[in-house]
């Protein structure tokens, strides 16, 4: 059918944890108020707190702030993982079915470079990834 997406019969993807999503250029990672508390809680600090620490504003939104080098503010280089994974923020939970990425063939090839697991692993369904990209537009 032509109104199918080309991602039709699924896509594979498995998290490798390689922290390239968490890492490199400036970019920004959209928080809720709502999870901005659930990491304030996990973390053990004031909301106030955890946004002084790990929040910016970018024009009317919140974003998590970055290190010098793009690393994110929860991101441990040595670990190489997150610290907050059980309550990461949406946008990081939907990687990488956002709709940027699923827009042509090309788009999702592109992502590759930079994440080994997009095109590795399990095979995801159309109804998972649709799901997914729901939660979240970037």
């Amino acid at each position: 059918m032509a109104d199918e997406p080309w991602y039709k019969d699924g896509l594979a993807f498995t998290c490798t944890q390689c922290g390239n999503c968490c890492t490199g250029a400036e970019g920004v990672v959209w928080v809720t108020q709502e999870e901005q508390q659930k990491i304030a809680e996990y973390i053990g600090k004031s909301i106030g707190e955890m946004k002084l620490e790990h929040t910016r504003l970018v024009g009317r939104r919140t974003s998590l702030k970055e290190f010098a080098n793009g690393d994110c503010t929860f991101f441990d280089g040595q670990g190489r993982g997150c610290t907050i994974y059980p309550v990461r923020p949406r946008q990081c939970r939907t990687w990488p079915f956002w709709d940027s990425n699923l827009e042509t063939p090309e788009d999702w090839e592109a992502i590759k470079p930079g994440c080994p697991g997009a095109g590795q692993g399990k095979l995801h369904q159309i109804e998972h990834i649709e799901a997914q990209k729901a939660v979240i537009r970037i």
